[in-house]
């Protein structure tokens, strides 16, 4: 084979790229950051982009997340492809911790003591089954109601960071454009 390795790669250097890449494990969001950045658009609609997927994200609407974000985003005038990307904070890594804070946080608003709210075994046995009308009192409506704040603050948030940050990007591309002679 023309690209074939002289040295087949073995199962533990697989292991170990998978666990830790090559290039780290900052190099996708950077990656998305700048991506994020480089959108031609203003940087209050990038923000808006931004905060409609971040707000999506803490919602517990999976598989619908880019399509709140592109709503939201439209509704506000934001850039979509900011709002798409953006989703991307709910991953299988940061999901479980968004249901836990949205399900804590829902239980503390509606003020359900530790004796009516549903225990890990429960849910399961529930979900099992199909049960999603049982679900709805015991864990829905709690995670529902405790993901309306962490929406709102990761919006608030991811504006006012995406906002700055998409202004100085600019403002710093523009310096490159008119002094094309001097260096970063």
């Amino acid at each position: 084979m023309l690209f074939r390795r002289r040295k087949p790669v073995t199962i533990s250097e697989r292991l170990r790229a998978f666990l830790w890449p090559r290039k780290g494990l900052s190099r996708g969001p950077r990656y998305i950051a700048l991506r994020i950045l480089r959108l031609s658009s203003t940087p209050h609609a990038i923000a808006v982009g931004v905060a409609a997927g971040a707000a999506s994200s803490f919602t517990p609407f999976f598989g619908l997340h880019i399509i709140i974000a592109v709503g939201i985003a439209f509704l506000f005038s934001g850039n979509l492809v900011a709002a798409a990307i953006t989703t991307a904070l709910a991953n299988p890594v940061t999901i479980p911790m968004i249901l836990t804070a949205s399900y804590e946080l829902g239980i503390a608003i509606l003020g359900v003591e530790s004796a009516h709210a549903a225990s890990s075994a429960d849910v399961m046995r529930m979900v099992e089954h199909f049960d999603f009308s049982a679900l709805w009192g015991p864990v829905f409506k709690p995670m529902l109601i405790g993901s309306l704040p962490l929406s709102a603050a990761g919006a608030v948030i991811s504006y006012l960071a995406a906002y700055q940050a998409a202004r100085l990007f600019q403002k710093r591309r523009q310096a490159r454009v008119k002094d094309p002679g001097s260096s970063t």
